[in-house]
């Protein structure tokens, strides 16, 4: 998984994709029974648990662009959850700061002229 522990260097990568919020899997044993246990405890299994470890996953996504002074990037999130439901705001007020777009075409244009600023 690329989540956690790539360095990729310069214009080798310019563009991270995500094609959904990194949630664990709620059929997943492991997190099937840590559900159950906020449950118990008398608290919110997604609110305590499942979105704490899907913003700390997207952050470590979105980390692997931008690791050098050098670097630049897009980062394309897929999951249209992070604009439609409520929590999208938590992933988003986790991230760096960056600029926010829409359109395929911002985004080509953004790489577009980023490339041409470092020459390639």
């Amino acid at each position: 998984s690329f989540w956690e522990g790539v360095d990729v260097k310069g214009l080798a990568l310019s563009l991270v994709m995500i094609d959904r919020l990194p949630f664990a899997s709620p059929s997943d044993p492991l997190v099937y029974r840590r559900i159950e246990a906020y449950k118990r405890m008398g608290k919110d299994p997604f609110r305590d648990y499942q979105l704490p470890r899907a913003v700390l996953t997207l952050r470590q996504g979105v980390g692997r662009l931008v690791r050098h002074e050098s670097d630049f990037g897009a980062v394309v999130v897929g999951d249209r959850r992070l604009v439609e439901r409520g929590y999208g705001s938590v992933f988003l007020a986790s991230l760096p700061p960056m600029t926010y777009a829409r359109e395929e075409r911002e985004v080509a244009e953004f790489l577009k002229h980023h490339g041409q600023m470092a020459g390639h």
